[in-house]
């Protein structure tokens, strides 16, 4: 009989626990840029070894209508030269999604958004820089999976060190 009021019980506990519901609403590129410094200097491809640098940033933001978010992740992709470290070319592209987000507590939706969200674009936004330099005249460029659990915690570290140094 006491397995009986567990198990009840623990169905109660269950349904009154919020459930986490996530959606991606839309996505977007927000903002898109290719400079290719190589038909624009005339280059030759013999004198090219590439040195392929990525840059990721995000941002979210909280949309007018409730449990819905904007999410950002800026790309800025160079490449240079290695022999001579002229710029070959330069990616930059803003990809967003608009998320509707409920059940996560209010401590952990920060990141929340900036971890979990950027996951979900992240192929998305590697398809485009593929195709984009693909188009630009270079081999398609597939970057390597970004760990954005460890890009949270840098960017944590980051403002912690700059508050202290302020201090």
């Amino acid at each position: 009989m006491a397995e009986e009021n567990t198990g009840a019980n623990g169905a109660a506990d269950q349904a009154a626990a919020p459930q986490l519901r996530m959606q991606v609403l839309a996505q977007f590129v927000r903002d898109m840029s290719f400079e290719n410094m190589v038909a624009r200097k005339g280059i030759s491809g013999s004198d090219v070894q590439p040195d392929i640098q990525v840059g990721v940033s995000l941002d979210a933001r909280k949309r007018a209508v409730e449990n819905q978010y904007d999410v950002i992740s800026k790309y800025k992709v160079t490449s240079k030269n290695k022999t001579n470290g002229e710029s070959l070319f330069i990616l930059e592209v803003e990809y967003g999604g608009i998320f509707h987000v409920e059940g996560v507590p209010e401590d952990q939706l920060h990141p929340f958004l900036l971890i979990e969200c950027p996951r979900l674009l992240f192929p998305f936004v590697r398809r485009i820089i593929s195709d984009v330099t693909r188009d630009g005249g270079f081999p398609p460029l597939n970057i390597d999976t970004v760990d954005f659990l460890a890009l949270y915690r840098q960017e944590l570290q980051r403002r912690v060190q700059s508050q202290a140094a302020a201090n």
